[in-house]
């Protein structure tokens, strides 16, 4: 088995615990290398973690042939310039969601990695995650019979993000607003437990005015399958709550999209609250996927085909509001 070497682009928040530790604890997988705008961050960012090699540059790191892989951190805007570079150069990438600003530009991506013969990933990790794994079985079980459809209810008070300077309240850096950060980890892991949305309609507006993009959004959808969808979110409200619900014919699953509580499942029997433990490195099962994927072992469930549908439901989301 080869040991994959990774380039990390990036230092930020996401990667202190959810997804840096990870590439070095994952088996066959080192954390070789890191890059950031500010070479300091990188450099501080490498002696705490353990790190040998810092680059000023994607350009310098992409150059160094002990390079298997890059692992693209930074914030959306620069998504597409980076993973452009990392097709051209036939290095493998793993993308942070969103994977790209819009759309278009996700397809542009996809079309370079197919150009050069070179795997593409996206970080909606929580497809290898064991509580959605879960889910995933008693549905596939008939747990709850035929899916008739499924809500997302996520509100928060959002008081870390009233200074509009913050990345992901600007448009020209998020692709959006704070939901393109939140919602497309919702969309997509509905998208892996009940197939592929196909309608989208939508009422989005800003009703606080703390920055320029949406605050509030209130959205419709139908999957292919004909299960029903639909969701609220509100990022300025008075209290928090994260609750993915899907209701069948013959009961209904509740869970957490981002916490770590209890998985509800409840029938006309009773109710029951099934528990599963949450890796301490959120990233680590959906990067373990890669590295074997990468050395021929296995299949990654999340890569830029799979990504690009929930991009496809964002676009939808913004245009139809229109």
């Amino acid at each position: 088995m080869k040991t994959i070497n990774w380039g990390m682009v990036g230092t930020g928040n996401v990667t202190e615990r959810k997804s840096g530790p990870a590439f070095y604890k994952a088996r066959n997988s080192v954390l070789y290398a890191v890059t950031n705008r500010t070479r300091t961050k990188a450099e501080d960012y490498a002696a705490r973690h353990g790190i040998s090699t810092v680059y000023d540059s994607i350009d310098e790191m992409l150059a160094d042939p002990q390079i298997d892989a890059i692992y693209i951190a930074t914030p959306p805007g620069s998504h597409k310039e980076y993973a452009l570079k990392c097709a051209a150069a036939k290095i493998p990438c793993y993308i942070e969601k969103p994977v790209a600003m819009n759309y278009a530009d996700h397809m542009e991506m996809i079309k370079a990695f197919e150009e050069t013969g070179t795997k593409s990933f996206a970080a909606y990790y929580r497809r290898a995650l064991p509580r959605f794994l879960k889910v995933r079985e008693l549905l596939q079980q008939g747990a709850i019979g035929n899916v008739r459809f499924t809500h997302i209810s996520y509100f928060t008070t959002g008081a870390g993000e009233k200074d509009d300077k913050a990345w992901r309240v600007q448009p020209e850096i998020s692709g959006g607003g704070i939901f393109m950060d939140i919602a497309v980890h919702q969309l997509d892991i509905l998208d892996f437990l009940l197939g592929k949305i196909t309608e989208v309609k939508s009422i989005v507006s800003n009703q606080a005015g703390y920055y320029k993009p949406e605050d509030i959004l209130n959205v419709c959808f139908a999957f292919e399958s004909g299960v029903h969808g639909s969701g609220d979110w509100c990022f300025t409200a008075g209290v928090g709550k994260d609750l993915i619900e899907i209701v069948g014919s013959k009961g209904r699953i509740a869970l957490e999209c981002f916490g770590t509580g209890p998985i509800i499942y409840e029938t006309a029997d009773g109710a029951q609250e099934i528990p599963v433990e949450t890796p301490d490195h959120i990233q680590q099962p959906l990067i373990q996927s890669i590295v074997d994927e990468l050395n021929g072992e296995d299949c990654c469930p999340s890569t830029l085909y799979t990504a690009a549908r929930t991009a496809w439901v964002c676009d939808k989301v913004y245009s139809s509001a229109k």
